[in-house]
């Protein structure tokens, strides 16, 4: 009995040993704007402590996660701060490899946001104020209600000017849920139950119900009265995703990607010059009343090797206008390949128009080496250069490997003929 006390001693201290080191190791989480470092020992209550955590899954070695971690430590503290704050963190997945295999991770970095503690990739924008802008998305109610003229005020300045913003004055909230559900990382939408006619002037609606299309980034909007049913809610949204006239560049192409609609394209020679900023006020014009084709323009000074892959030369008479289908190929209305500065631009565009709705065109295939020089431009001359290296690396080691097959079928081949040989006639055989 007297050498078991002592036993129970240790024990007792041991558990007591054991705790003290539990509750110092494991100090509760805060969101104050620092990047938490996760391991395999704290990431699962970190997950679970949190409603909304975005784990950065990086490698110490890995280039772009080294030019990712900044990024994420200046939009951290940021987004601390929401109403319904995110936390950022981050994993060492090559330290940490089952559990990053646990969670799919097959390159470096990946994103992954743990809403109540299901996770989604992030495939977003990855520098600061944008990434910001996409994660508030991910927080934010798929429909706002706002109850005065400063609640819109506030809904508009804090959505920013990266998404377009929808908002229904005099609408029931239940009329949108569904497209805010849909278009939940693309779109914000809210409904203005009280607001007053300086509301009404500054966005620029005469009566209500009304659903207005703000593109903060653009400086357009777009007002549709109804009817607010069957198709015709439906379209507007989708095609009010782009402005009325969409300035061609890398993030608006990725846009027009996932739009099914014909591309009315105006090549000016300078996207800033005063006549071609007249030209785009005509052409939003035209594109109210025409919402089936998407409009857009490229100044050749701002894009060359984009507006070339049209044909586009020194002796090309611009302002140039086709109906480009997004891929391979245009078309030019015959008669009204060019716009003159000179004479009435509405009407030469309302020519334009009815000429190719009345099928009066010349079929034509995007440029070869112009355009391949865009997707060069696109992707960055690095990633073609890396994808030639990669092609060539494959076929030496193929053509390798076929040699090596080559070679190991020769020696077995000649293997078998040896032990032919040597079967045929073996030394100490009797001769008959």
């Amino acid at each position: 009995m007297a050498s078991a006390f002592p036993l129970f001693l240790i024990v007792l201290l041991a558990r007591v040993w054991y705790l003290d080191v539990r509750l110092v190791t494991a100090q509760p989480f805060v969101a104050d704007g620092t990047v938490i470092e996760l391991n395999d020992s704290n990431f699962e209550s970190a997950i679970s402590t949190f409603d909304h955590i975005l784990v950065d899954f990086y490698a110490p070695w890995c280039g772009h996660c080294k030019k990712l971690s900044p990024v994420l430590d200046e939009a951290a503290p940021i987004l601390a701060r929401l109403n319904q704050p995110i936390v950022i963190a981050k994993l060492d997945a090559d330290k940490y490899r089952k559990l990053a295999s646990r969670h799919e991770i097959d390159g470096f970095p990946t994103l992954k946001l743990f809403v109540h503690g299901v996770s989604i990739e992030y495939k977003g924008p990855r520098k600061a104020e944008l990434l910001v802008q996409f994660l508030k998305k991910y927080v934010a109610p798929d429909v706002s209600v706002l109850e005065s003229a400063s609640a819109v005020h506030s809904f508009v300045d804090e959505a920013g000017k990266h998404f377009p913003i929808f908002i229904g004055f005099g609408l029931d909230e239940s009329l949108l849920s569904e497209y805010g559900r849909r278009y939940k990382k693309k779109s914000w939408f809210a409904v203005a139950k009280d607001f007053s006619e300086k509301i009404m002037v500054e966005y620029d609606f005469e009566k209500s119900p009304a659903l207005v299309a703000i593109h903060p980034n653009y400086n357009q909007q777009n007002v549709f009265y109804g009817p607010f049913e069957g198709h015709f809610l439906d379209d507007f949204v989708r095609q009010n995703q782009l402005p009325l006239v969409v300035p061609i560049n890398y993030e608006t192409l990725k846009l027009l990607n996932s739009d099914d609609r014909k591309i009315v394209l105006t090549i000016v020679n300078d996207e800033l010059d005063v006549k071609s900023l007249e030209l785009f006020k005509i052409l939003r014009s035209a594109a109210t009343t025409n919402r089936d084709l998407v409009f857009g323009f490229i100044g050749v000074k701002q894009w060359e090797d984009f507006a070339n892959s049209f044909d586009v030369n020194r002796n090309t008479k611009l302002p140039m206008i086709l109906v480009w289908d997004g891929n391979d190929e245009y078309e030019l209305v015959e008669g009204s390949e060019s716009l003159n500065s000179l004479e009435d631009q509405e009407s030469q565009i309302s020519l334009f128009l009815k000429g190719y709705r009345e099928g009066r065109t010349i079929k034509k295939e995007v440029s070869g080496p112009s355009f391949l020089g865009f997707i060069n431009s696109l992707f960055g001359i690095k990633t073609v250069c890396l994808f030639v290296f990669a092609v060539a690396f494959v076929i030496v080691m193929r053509k390798f490997a076929k040699r090596g097959d080559d070679e190991l079928h020769r020696r077995q081949t000649q293997t078998e003929a040896e032990d032919l040989n040597r079967q045929d006639y073996q030394p100490g055989d009797k001769e008959e």
